[in-house]
């Protein structure tokens, strides 16, 4: 066994590395809601200005913009991660040994939802409006349901292949999967002119807090 040299300083707990993970991304979150709810003028300025050209890039390339909608609208769907989740879900109530973690995932991933819902009703922020939309969504705009849920669910899934040791080949390609899941969602809700880019970045934000925080508790009660 590896002994740390004498003085090092301690190394921190997986517990307390994720809480203080958690409580920076719960802050990063907090303070974005907070521009947004404000109408803050230079975010919604940057937002517009971003917003504008990428709507023209989608409306000068319909086949791109039509791939991007059937990324969107089935591989990236809120949906379609969720019944990932289930899978993985069901598995590991199969494997028997594992109901908490079953029951910590699906508890994780329901909680997104409603807290992705609760905000969107509470900031009531419009979607943009076009002359000419190529894609159209319902619902307020803050945070982006795409983004918030490929992170959660990505970001929860990779840290369960990390924690069962998968190998080297296998885990190099479920992070690549993974990230191009989740920026590439971001980034088709920009282009469909559906979101807002600060939308899309508050999505991230708050599946990355709620990642991390649910790590921190699995850490503490399964350590």
């Amino acid at each position: 066994m590896h002994t740390p040299p004498v003085g090092s300083p301690p190394r921190p707990s997986a517990h307390r590395s994720a809480a203080r993970a958690a409580g920076i991304l719960a802050l990063c979150s907090a303070l974005l809601i907070a521009l947004v709810a404000a109408d803050w003028h230079p975010l919604f300025t940057l937002d517009g200005d971003i917003s504008r050209t990428t709507h023209r890039w989608a409306v000068d390339d319909p086949d791109v913009t039509q791939t991007f909608r059937i990324l969107t609208d089935w591989v990236w769907d809120p949906w379609t991660m969720r019944i990932l989740c289930a899978v993985v879900v069901v598995w590991l109530v199969w494997r028997r040994s594992a109901w908490w973690t079953a029951g910590w995932l699906a508890l994780t991933c329901a909680l997104g939802s409603l807290i992705q819902q609760s905000l969107k009703a509470a900031v009531g922020r419009p979607r943009p409006v076009w002359p000419d939309p190529v894609d159209s969504a319902h619902y307020a705009a803050f945070p982006s349901g795409h983004a918030m849920t490929a992170m959660l669910v990505c970001g929860l899934l990779l840290w369960l292949l990390h924690r069962h040791g998968v190998d080297r080949l296998l885990w190099r390609t479920a992070v690549t999967v993974a990230v191009i899941s989740v920026v590439g969602v971001g980034l088709t809700r920009i282009w469909l002119g559906v979101h807002w880019p600060s939308d899309v970045v508050g999505g991230w934000l708050l599946g990355a807090t709620l990642v991390a925080l649910a790590v921190a508790v699995h850490h503490r009660q399964r350590p």
